[in-house]
Protein backbone atom coordinates (compact mmCIF):
# COMPACT_ATOMS: atom_id res chain seq x y z
CA UNK A 1 0.00 0.00 0.00
CA UNK A 2 1.12 3.25 -1.10
CA UNK A 3 2.02 5.65 2.22
CA UNK A 4 0.46 9.19 2.17
CA UNK A 5 2.19 12.14 2.80
CA UNK A 6 0.94 15.14 5.32
CA UNK A 7 -0.31 18.13 4.04
CA UNK A 8 -0.51 21.42 5.53
CA UNK A 9 -2.95 23.54 3.88
CA UNK A 10 -3.88 27.19 4.59
CA UNK A 11 -7.54 27.37 4.31
CA UNK A 12 -7.95 31.03 4.71
CA UNK A 13 -11.48 32.52 4.71
CA UNK A 14 -15.18 30.61 4.82
CA UNK A 15 -15.73 31.80 1.68
CA UNK A 16 -12.14 30.54 -0.15
CA UNK A 17 -14.98 27.70 -1.14
CA UNK A 18 -16.63 29.98 -3.47
CA UNK A 19 -13.86 32.14 -4.27
CA UNK A 20 -11.90 32.40 -7.69
CA UNK A 21 -8.16 32.27 -6.15
CA UNK A 22 -5.03 30.38 -7.27
CA UNK A 23 -5.37 28.69 -3.34
CA UNK A 24 -8.74 27.59 -4.22
CA UNK A 25 -7.89 26.02 -7.34
CA UNK A 26 -5.15 24.26 -5.61
CA UNK A 27 -7.01 22.55 -3.55
CA UNK A 28 -9.26 21.70 -6.41
CA UNK A 29 -6.38 20.33 -8.01
CA UNK A 30 -4.88 18.29 -4.59
CA UNK A 31 -6.75 15.15 -4.55
CA UNK A 32 -5.24 14.43 -8.71
CA UNK A 33 -1.76 13.95 -6.76
CA UNK A 34 -2.90 11.65 -4.31
CA UNK A 35 -3.71 8.14 -4.64
CA UNK A 36 -7.80 7.67 -3.07
CA UNK A 37 -7.37 7.73 0.89
CA UNK A 38 -9.31 5.13 2.81
CA UNK A 39 -10.05 7.46 5.45
CA UNK A 40 -8.77 11.48 6.46
CA UNK A 41 -7.59 12.62 9.19
CA UNK A 42 -7.72 16.37 10.02
CA UNK A 43 -6.14 18.74 12.55
CA UNK A 44 -7.83 21.87 12.15
CA UNK A 45 -7.11 25.22 13.90
CA UNK A 46 -10.80 26.15 15.07
CA UNK A 47 -10.83 22.57 16.74
CA UNK A 48 -9.31 24.02 19.70
CA UNK A 49 -9.02 22.16 23.37
CA UNK A 50 -7.08 23.15 26.27
CA UNK A 51 -5.30 20.54 28.45
CA UNK A 52 -5.93 17.63 25.90
CA UNK A 53 -6.67 16.03 23.04
CA UNK A 54 -10.25 15.17 21.63
CA UNK A 55 -10.65 13.22 18.22
CA UNK A 56 -14.50 13.37 16.61
CA UNK A 57 -16.12 10.43 16.89
CA UNK A 58 -19.19 11.19 15.50
CA UNK A 59 -20.61 8.54 12.62
CA UNK A 60 -22.18 11.04 10.41
CA UNK A 61 -20.47 14.82 11.96
CA UNK A 62 -22.58 17.78 11.54
CA UNK A 63 -21.35 20.61 9.23
CA UNK A 64 -20.63 23.14 11.40
CA UNK A 65 -21.19 27.21 9.84
CA UNK A 66 -18.42 28.82 12.38
CA UNK A 67 -18.48 32.28 10.88
CA UNK A 68 -20.28 35.27 10.66
CA UNK A 69 -20.86 38.03 7.69
CA UNK A 70 -20.29 35.86 5.04
CA UNK A 71 -22.81 35.09 1.62
CA UNK A 72 -25.76 32.90 2.49
CA UNK A 73 -24.68 30.46 -0.10
CA UNK A 74 -22.21 29.34 2.52
CA UNK A 75 -24.37 28.90 5.80
CA UNK A 76 -26.67 26.33 3.00
CA UNK A 77 -23.63 24.34 2.50
CA UNK A 78 -23.14 21.17 3.62
CA UNK A 79 -20.34 18.54 3.91
CA UNK A 80 -21.95 15.14 4.56
CA UNK A 81 -18.84 13.28 4.63
CA UNK A 82 -19.44 10.04 7.34
CA UNK A 83 -16.99 9.89 10.52
CA UNK A 84 -15.22 6.82 11.43
CA UNK A 85 -15.57 6.17 14.93
CA UNK A 86 -13.33 3.09 15.35
CA UNK A 87 -10.29 5.46 13.60
CA UNK A 88 -11.26 8.09 16.27
CA UNK A 89 -11.02 5.55 18.87
CA UNK A 90 -7.81 3.73 18.24
CA UNK A 91 -5.97 7.35 17.38
CA UNK A 92 -7.06 8.42 20.85
CA UNK A 93 -5.45 4.99 22.05
CA UNK A 94 -2.63 5.82 20.22
CA UNK A 95 -2.46 9.08 21.42
CA UNK A 96 -2.58 7.94 25.41
CA UNK A 97 0.21 5.98 24.81
CA UNK A 98 2.46 8.09 23.56
CA UNK A 99 1.27 10.39 26.63
CA UNK A 100 -1.38 12.78 25.67
CA UNK A 101 -4.39 12.96 27.99
CA UNK A 102 -6.47 12.19 24.53
CA UNK A 103 -9.84 11.12 24.13
CA UNK A 104 -12.99 10.03 21.51
CA UNK A 105 -15.92 12.60 21.78
CA UNK A 106 -19.94 12.99 20.02
CA UNK A 107 -21.23 15.66 18.92
CA UNK A 108 -18.48 16.85 17.18
CA UNK A 109 -18.90 18.35 13.63
CA UNK A 110 -16.93 19.46 10.80
CA UNK A 111 -16.01 23.19 11.56
CA UNK A 112 -14.97 25.40 8.16
CA UNK A 113 -11.10 24.44 8.86
CA UNK A 114 -11.90 20.70 7.76
CA UNK A 115 -14.85 21.25 5.53
CA UNK A 116 -14.05 24.43 3.49
CA UNK A 117 -10.47 22.46 2.16
CA UNK A 118 -11.78 19.16 1.81
CA UNK A 119 -15.16 20.45 -0.06
CA UNK A 120 -12.90 22.05 -2.63
CA UNK A 121 -10.53 18.65 -2.66
CA UNK A 122 -13.37 16.10 -2.06
CA UNK A 123 -16.13 17.32 -3.09
CA UNK A 124 -18.27 14.40 -2.96
CA UNK A 125 -17.71 13.83 0.45
CA UNK A 126 -17.39 9.94 0.04
CA UNK A 127 -14.47 8.97 2.31
CA UNK A 128 -14.21 8.98 6.25
CA UNK A 129 -13.05 12.11 8.47
CA UNK A 130 -11.93 12.33 11.67
CA UNK A 131 -11.20 15.88 13.32
CA UNK A 132 -8.48 16.18 15.92
CA UNK A 133 -8.03 19.01 18.07
CA UNK A 134 -5.18 21.54 18.87
CA UNK A 135 -4.03 23.18 21.87
CA UNK A 136 -4.07 27.20 21.98
CA UNK A 137 -1.88 27.16 25.12
CA UNK A 138 0.54 24.58 23.61
CA UNK A 139 3.32 25.68 21.49
CA UNK A 140 4.90 23.69 18.35
CA UNK A 141 6.66 21.09 20.08
CA UNK A 142 3.85 19.75 21.48
CA UNK A 143 1.79 19.49 18.24
CA UNK A 144 5.03 17.85 16.23
CA UNK A 145 4.90 15.35 18.92
CA UNK A 146 0.85 14.87 18.50
CA UNK A 147 1.61 14.51 14.48
CA UNK A 148 4.56 11.82 15.27
CA UNK A 149 1.74 9.94 17.38
CA UNK A 150 -0.33 9.87 13.91
CA UNK A 151 2.88 9.06 11.77
CA UNK A 152 1.80 5.58 10.88
CA UNK A 153 -1.36 6.11 9.79
CA UNK A 154 -0.25 6.90 6.39
CA UNK A 155 1.26 3.55 5.80
CA UNK A 156 -2.08 2.71 6.50
CA UNK A 157 -4.03 4.35 3.56
CA UNK A 158 -5.23 7.56 5.56
CA UNK A 159 -4.28 11.51 4.75
CA UNK A 160 -3.22 13.80 7.78
CA UNK A 161 -4.42 17.24 7.08
CA UNK A 162 -2.98 19.87 9.42
CA UNK A 163 -5.60 23.25 8.27
CA UNK A 164 -4.76 26.19 9.58
CA UNK A 165 -3.38 29.56 8.02
CA UNK A 166 0.86 30.44 7.11
CA UNK A 167 -0.22 34.00 8.44
CA UNK A 168 -3.02 34.83 10.52
CA UNK A 169 -3.39 38.64 11.58
CA UNK A 170 -7.10 39.03 11.53
CA UNK A 171 -6.90 42.83 12.54
CA UNK A 172 -4.61 43.57 9.63
CA UNK A 173 -7.02 41.00 7.12
CA UNK A 174 -10.16 42.64 8.36
CA UNK A 175 -8.85 46.18 7.39
CA UNK A 176 -7.80 44.66 3.74
CA UNK A 177 -11.37 42.89 3.28
CA UNK A 178 -13.22 46.00 3.76
CA UNK A 179 -11.96 47.30 1.20
CA UNK A 180 -13.52 44.38 -1.48
CA UNK A 181 -9.77 44.32 -2.62
CA UNK A 182 -8.30 40.29 -2.22
CA UNK A 183 -5.67 40.78 -4.25
CA UNK A 184 -3.20 43.47 -2.90
CA UNK A 185 0.52 43.98 -2.25
CA UNK A 186 2.06 41.57 0.35
CA UNK A 187 3.65 44.12 3.08
CA UNK A 188 7.45 43.44 4.04
CA UNK A 189 6.83 41.84 7.25
CA UNK A 190 4.59 39.14 6.09
CA UNK A 191 7.01 38.63 3.09
CA UNK A 192 9.83 38.00 5.59
CA UNK A 193 7.64 36.06 7.68
CA UNK A 194 7.47 33.42 5.34
CA UNK A 195 9.99 33.78 3.49
CA UNK A 196 11.69 32.89 6.84
CA UNK A 197 9.39 30.08 7.06
CA UNK A 198 10.38 28.49 4.16
CA UNK A 199 13.35 28.37 4.10
CA UNK A 200 13.56 26.82 7.30
CA UNK A 201 10.82 24.05 5.89
CA UNK A 202 13.14 23.37 2.54
CA UNK A 203 15.81 22.77 4.88
CA UNK A 204 13.96 20.74 7.19
CA UNK A 205 15.78 23.18 10.34
CA UNK A 206 13.25 21.22 12.86
CA UNK A 207 15.05 23.18 16.06
CA UNK A 208 14.34 26.70 14.26
CA UNK A 209 10.99 25.79 13.19
CA UNK A 210 10.18 25.01 16.71
CA UNK A 211 11.29 28.16 17.85
CA UNK A 212 9.77 30.22 15.44
CA UNK A 213 8.27 32.23 17.81
CA UNK A 214 11.52 33.36 18.92
CA UNK A 215 13.56 33.24 15.71
CA UNK A 216 11.72 34.16 12.99
CA UNK A 217 11.10 37.82 11.81
CA UNK A 218 7.94 39.47 12.36
CA UNK A 219 6.45 36.01 13.72
CA UNK A 220 4.28 37.79 16.74
CA UNK A 221 2.97 40.54 14.17
CA UNK A 222 2.00 37.17 11.67
CA UNK A 223 0.30 35.20 14.62
CA UNK A 224 -0.80 37.57 17.31
CA UNK A 225 -1.87 33.92 18.58
CA UNK A 226 -0.74 30.87 16.85
CA UNK A 227 -3.25 28.46 16.83
CA UNK A 228 -3.45 28.69 13.26
CA UNK A 229 0.21 27.52 12.54
CA UNK A 230 0.34 24.74 14.93
CA UNK A 231 -1.80 22.41 12.38
CA UNK A 232 1.57 22.69 10.30
CA UNK A 233 3.56 21.23 13.55
CA UNK A 234 0.98 18.18 13.11
CA UNK A 235 1.62 17.71 9.34
CA UNK A 236 5.77 17.93 10.02
CA UNK A 237 5.22 15.16 12.87
CA UNK A 238 2.67 12.71 10.66
CA UNK A 239 5.78 12.43 8.17
CA UNK A 240 8.28 11.79 10.97
CA UNK A 241 11.83 13.63 11.79
CA UNK A 242 13.17 12.55 8.80
CA UNK A 243 10.49 13.70 6.25
CA UNK A 244 10.94 15.53 3.39
CA UNK A 245 9.05 18.62 2.67
CA UNK A 246 7.96 20.11 -0.51
CA UNK A 247 6.32 23.68 -1.05
CA UNK A 248 3.24 22.82 -3.36
CA UNK A 249 1.49 26.39 -2.93
CA UNK A 250 2.29 29.66 -2.42
CA UNK A 251 0.40 32.75 -2.69
CA UNK A 252 -1.53 35.69 -0.43
CA UNK A 253 -4.95 36.86 -0.13
CA UNK A 254 -6.17 40.60 1.25
CA UNK A 255 -2.07 40.50 1.41
CA UNK A 256 -1.60 40.09 4.40
CA UNK A 257 -3.15 35.91 4.53
CA UNK A 258 -0.39 33.76 3.27
CA UNK A 259 -2.04 30.51 1.75
CA UNK A 260 1.23 28.89 1.38
CA UNK A 261 0.72 24.78 1.26
CA UNK A 262 3.05 22.15 2.15
CA UNK A 263 3.47 18.49 1.65
CA UNK A 264 5.77 16.24 3.84
CA UNK A 265 6.34 13.17 2.55
CA UNK A 266 8.38 10.07 5.40
CA UNK A 267 11.61 9.66 4.00
CA UNK A 268 11.67 6.42 2.26
CA UNK A 269 8.57 7.94 -0.25
CA UNK A 270 10.59 11.14 -0.35
CA UNK A 271 12.26 10.05 -4.31
CA UNK A 272 8.81 8.49 -5.62
CA UNK A 273 6.93 11.92 -4.49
Amino acid sequence: MTTFPALFVSHGSPDTVIADTDAAAWLRRMAADLPRPRAIVVASAHFEVSGGVAVSADPEPETIHDFGGFAPELYAMQYPAPGEPELARRIAGDLQAAGFPARAVDRRGFDHGVWVPLKLAYPDADIPVVSVSVDPRQGPEHHFRLGQALAGLGSEGVLVIGSGSFTHNLGEAFKALRTGRRSIDVPGWVQDFTGWMNDRLAANDLDALLDYRRRAPFAVENHPTDEHLLPLFVAMGAAGESGKARLVHDSAEFGVLAMTMWRFDPAGDAAAA
